[in-house]
């Protein structure tokens, strides 16, 4: 890397040599191995190495991580290694001391009706205010939203012929009816870039299925492969680091750029759409019902808070992508989704008066999806042999990815036992988890009301015992027990599950990665310190 950056010396212009190093420190975004922080590895390495250079390109490279380093330790160690290097008479590139030093002069947002995307335009300039006030541009930072992915960051680019490329933009807009082309202030801007830089970080480092980050969910069907090649990953460094320069918004405004749809507001829009005219004609209404929250849910959560946007390409993504990979339909549901999600087309687009064409151009990429559904959905829970009953235990929300985890924390719910007390053996409440952990792990049963010996469902002998007595150490493990089981059930952290997996691939049972478990969670001093020992199981 040091012999690679002696050629970045000779260099003038200091976005060249930005949009270089860029490229230089993602080499290894995303990259992954078990029990080691590869981004800390590499990076803090590449800077000990080049401060032990003693030599111009390793003073360049420092430079270039204290303007473009990915974590604040990055910055502060490699600022360190500047002074070290300087105080022995090295002197920088001329362009050295012009990285990262940017002015924001506008943000413009080009999409269309259909808001699959956004190209959000950033216009930047190194140049002080002439005798106008006004801040002529160097340069454009393109970055490329895809809300069907989840606000992702999918591709960027820079260009320097600003004027050009602004010009482009708004002949699209005058042309195209369906075009839109507008500024943005910039401190909503960065609120709206910031959140895709950490939903796109949070995919490429694995965390994105961790609850305890945010309502939002990982999104199906894109992988870490997906972002970290090619053009994201050579810029992604630069990038953070131009959001960096954007505003803040005043004290006391806020620019959140997502709309929280709370509980109670989204079963309200569900009975808004249900009592609508286009709802009229769907025959089954429980049917209907579960699969207008399922389509309520990804818009809220996957779609940026927007659950009455429509358009074909996120009907393919929610048919094709995210039901099969997060949701358990009932058959009722699996036969109902098609027709119940074009009356919600027809519905959301009379709401948000999308044009009749469009309106069309969705209906129609519904029924053409439709048969594609039909073949790639398969009921997931019938090859694990589970009931429906014991579906609806373990996937009260229909979440399917946590079926596993789930089954692990609470393997009795997948059975039959349990069948005839549900309301006893409730994983949503304290009491309900104790009585399902007493049950699994001590083969005992304390139950509400009075039984006559025998399974509620089947007749057959209970293979359990009544609880007699109440021994102190076996209620402080059943605490323990209880929390664990309680975070594998949530999913949080996203990386104990990971954990548990890797346990249970290397041959352990069951009894002893609850034991490794419970007990890294409860030595740990953080939940960081938590995630860090998990990584490192």
């Amino acid at each position: 890397m040091l012999r690679a950056a002696r050629a970045l010396l000779a260099m003038r212009h200091p976005l060249d040599a930005e949009l270089a190093f860029s490229e230089l420190l993602g080499t290894w975004w995303g990259e992954r191995l078990p029990g080691m922080d590869v981004e800390r590895l590499l990076g803090e390495g590449l800077i000990t190495h080049a401060t032990a250079s003693g030599k111009p390109a390793g003073l360049g490279v420092l430079a270039a991580i204290t303007a473009l380093g990915t974590s604040a330790s990055q910055r502060e160690l490699a600022e360190q290694g500047m002074i070290a290097l300087r105080e022995r008479g090295l002197q920088a590139p001329a362009w050295a001391a012009q990285l990262g030093a940017v002015t924001p002069v506008a943000v413009y947002v080009s999409n269309d009706r259909f808001g699959d995307t956004d190209d959000v335009v950033c216009l930047f300039s190194r140049d002080a205010p002439d005798s106008s006030g006004s801040l002529p541009p160097e340069h454009a930072l393109i970055l490329v939203l895809d809300h069907n992915s989840g606000g992702l960051l999918r591709d960027v680019w820079v260009t320097t012929k600003v004027d050009l490329l602004l010009e482009q933009c708004r002949e699209r807009a005058r042309s195209d009816d369906f075009a839109h082309f507008e500024q943005l202030e910039l401190s909503e801007a960065r609120a709206l870039l910031s959140r895709a830089l950490e939903r796109t970080e949070r995919v490429v480092t694995g965390a994105a299925a961790d609850p305890s980050a945010g309502p939002t969910v990982e999104p199906v069907g894109i992988s870490a492969a997906d972002l970290t090649g090619g053009s994201l990953a050579a810029h992604f460094a630069l990038v953070a680091s131009r959001v960096q320069r954007l505003p803040h918004p005043p004290e006391g405004v806020s620019t959140s750029p997502v709309p929280v749809w709370r509980r109670d507001s989204r079963a309200v829009l569900a009975a808004r759409f249900l009592a609508s005219d286009q709802a009229a004609e769907l025959s089954d209404s429980y049917a209907a019902s579960r699969c207008a929250d399922h389509i309520i849910a990804h818009g809220c959560d996957v779609d940026s808070g927007r659950p009455l946007r429509v358009s074909p390409r996120k009907v393919e993504s929610f048919l094709l992508h995210w039901l099969p990979g997060r949701v358990v339909l009932l058959p009722e549901e699996q036969e109902s989704m098609p027709h119940v999600l074009a009356a919600w087309v027809r519905w959301a687009g009379s709401r948000t008066q999308l044009p009749e064409a469009l309106v069309g151009a969705t209906l129609d990429a519904v029924w053409e999806t439709t048969s594609a559904f039909t073949k790639t959905y398969r009921d997931p829970a019938r090859p694990l042999g589970l009931r429906q009953e014991a579906v609806r235990r373990l996937l009260p929300d229909g979440d399917f990815a946590s079926l596993a985890r789930r089954m692990f924390a609470f393997p009795l719910l997948a059975s039959e036992i349990v069948t005839g007390a549900p309301e006893e053996f409730d994983p949503d409440t304290s009491k309900g988890r104790r009585a399902l952990l007493r049950l699994d792990h001590y083969g005992e049963y304390e139950a509400a009301t009075p039984h006559n010996g025998r399974h509620h469902s089947t007749g057959q002998d209970r293979w359990y015992r009544p609880v007699t007595g109440r021994d102190p150490e076996r209620e402080r493990e059943l605490d323990r027990h209880e929390r664990l089981a309680k975070r594998l059930w949530d999913g949080r952290p996203a990386n104990l599950w990971a954990a548990a997996r890797r346990m249970l691939d290397h041959g352990q049972d069951r009894p002893t990665v609850l034991a490794t478990l419970t007990e890294v969670l409860f030595s740990a001093t953080s939940e960081s310190d938590l995630r860090r020992r998990l990584d490192a199981l």
